[in-house]
């Protein structure tokens, strides 16, 4: 039953208790509308239709002479009211200059990655209303309701970064160096009850991309493994979850739920029960059940968590978390890191840790950030990267400390054109943030290059992987639009915009552009990301 024809009812039920002289039947109805407004303010102040009809009713009682009876019926009030959600008000990231953090992955300690993790979980986990809730109840699914589809986006989103993180490492020995630090992250997870954010973690360390790396586990330490065992014990799906149960039911104070866990107890109680009992009658015990339910995940909002985010590591963590690659994309890399045909060490005896069942709300939901989202991120983690970085102030940061930085996004292979030799201008690293972005993020280029088949006759290299075009013709592919120059299997990998504006020299006396690759990982070896 929906609001309105639940509203509906209780006035004709008081149309009929006034025809039939009930005044204390009346009175009834008007305190139980009462309670209705107080208890769930927030469905009047977002449905207005609610509100009018009460306007409509209060009239009907002053028509009748129930002047009194109008008072219980207010809701000019609801307008002070607070959202819920503002209750993620209640944690803000820390704004001070004094205090200094570092924005490079190797240098963060895990309990620094899950508090700033947890201040993002806990964001969004706030911005989920009463009414979200029911209609998630109602329509089983995540359709129309943004709120719950940008909390399943950072879920998944902080799962494929740690695959990521853990692949974007070139040796085994660094692989298990990444793996061993967010299986500390976990344990940080776990002592501040976020367990959300634990089960992310836990997934993308168990995902079969970084389970299947032998090579990798062998120089995991058997102490590492035994953690993660538990871990998984402790989120597993047997006997419906009943090891998680367990461990929340005994936290007190700040906690982050599964989510998915607690939305698949409401569809449970709500296909359990049926919405009428006998004569007709409302089933105020499902409506009980449901609201308790509810409101045991609202009240976690109210309840933020002891820790001092920093807005810097706040961006750099918003936007290495927009990105979204396919299955496909990290399989490919986990096989290009350690090949089918590649010999497993010897076993050690370590039992493998067996993944958590990941629940159905979170699986195969990708990430939906806009261009302008994109943006936004973008430009508020450079604004921090020169905060940190650029001490002279001068508007450019060292090529190294770029590098490191840039080692801490997952990102695919570009190419970076610098103004000066050994430093990086702000714009240099906006343009080449928007463009990985841009292509981690499945969302297309602006413009888009008109390649065509040319032959050289002079020398000419690559701009997107600067390799030397070989061939006496047709050696590659060049723009009409900018004079871009590329090989046929990188035309479709081309990071760079296309600027239209640009004067095209001829193919044939054009030389070849200056640039200088840019790679992410760490400075034992280079890291390249297919991109399809």
């Amino acid at each position: 039953m929906s609001s309105s024809d639940l509203l509906d009812n209780l006035i004709s039920l008081f149309k009929t208790a006034l025809d039939n002289e009930k005044p204390s039947e009346c009175q009834r109805i008007c305190y139980l509308i009462r309670h209705w407004i107080q208890e769930f303010w927030m469905m009047f102040r977002l449905h207005h239709s609610l509100t009018d009809s009460l306007d409509q009713f209060r009239e009907l009682i002053r028509d009748q002479g129930q002047e009194s009876l109008c008072s219980l019926l207010e809701t000019k009030w609801i307008n002070e009211r607070d959202w819920s959600w503002k209750a993620s008000q209640k944690i803000k990231a820390n704004y001070s200059k004094k205090r200094k953090v570092s924005l490079l992955f190797d240098h963060l300690e895990p309990i620094e990655l899950a508090e700033h993790l947890t201040y993002l979980e806990f964001k969004s986990f706030c911005r989920i209303s009463f009414l979200d809730y029911q209609n998630y109840i109602r329509n089983c699914c995540m359709k129309d309701i943004p709120v719950m589809e940008r909390s399943i986006a950072l879920c998944n989103g902080i799962s494929q970064w740690v695959q990521l993180m853990v692949l974007s490492r070139p040796t085994a020995q660094l692989r298990a160096e990444v793996f061993t630090k967010f299986i500390h992250v976990a344990q940080s997870l776990h002592l501040m009850h976020n367990y959300n954010t634990l089960m992310a973690v836990v997934g993308g360390l168990c995902h079969s991309s970084i389970s299947r790396l032998k090579d990798t586990t062998s120089h995991v330490p058997s102490e590492v493994t035994k953690v993660l065992n538990e871990m998984t014990d402790l989120l597993s799906s047997c006997r419906n979850y009943d090891n998680y149960r367990q461990a929340y039911n005994k936290c007190t104070g700040f906690k982050i739920p599964i989510l998915g866990v607690h939305l698949k107890d409401l569809i449970s109680v709500n296909e359990a029960m049926s919405d009428y009992v006998d004569d007709n009658k409302v089933n105020v015990q499902k409506l009980q059940a449901l609201y308790s339910h509810i409101n045991d995940l609202i009240q976690l909002q109210q309840i933020p968590p002891r820790l001092d985010a920093n807005k810097d590591l706040v961006h750099l963590l918003t936007l290495s978390l927009d990105l979204y690659y396919t299955e496909d994309e990290i399989y490919e890399l986990s096989y290009a890191r350690e090949p089918k045909n590649c010999k497993a060490p010897v076993s050690d005896g370590t039992t493998p840790s067996r993944p958590p069942v990941v629940v159905d709300w979170a699986s195969g939901v990708a990430p939906k950030p806009d261009p302008r989202t994109i943006s936004k991120h973008v430009q508020r983690m450079v604004d921090s990267v020169f905060k940190n970085y650029d001490h002279d102030e001068n508007g450019f940061i060292s090529q190294e400390d770029f590098e490191k930085i840039a080692a801490s996004f997952p990102f695919s292979f570009c190419v970076m054109d610098k103004e000066k030799e050994g430093l990086v201008s702000r714009e240099e690293i906006t343009a080449y943030f928007m463009r990985a972005s841009v292509i981690c993020s499945k969302l297309g280029l602006g413009f888009v290059h008109n390649f065509q088949e040319t032959t050289y006759m002079k020398p000419t290299f690559c701009d997107n992987c600067s390799g030397f075009l070989w061939g006496v013709i047709k050696q590659g592919y060049r723009c009409k639009d900018c004079g871009m120059n590329c090989h046929k299997l990188c035309k479709d990998q081309v990071a760079f915009e296309c600027k239209k504006n640009a004067k095209v020299p001829n193919a044939i006396d054009s030389p070849t552009l200056s640039s200088t690759p840019v790679t992410t990982g760490t400075s034992e070896a280079s890291v390249t990301y297919t991109n399809r």
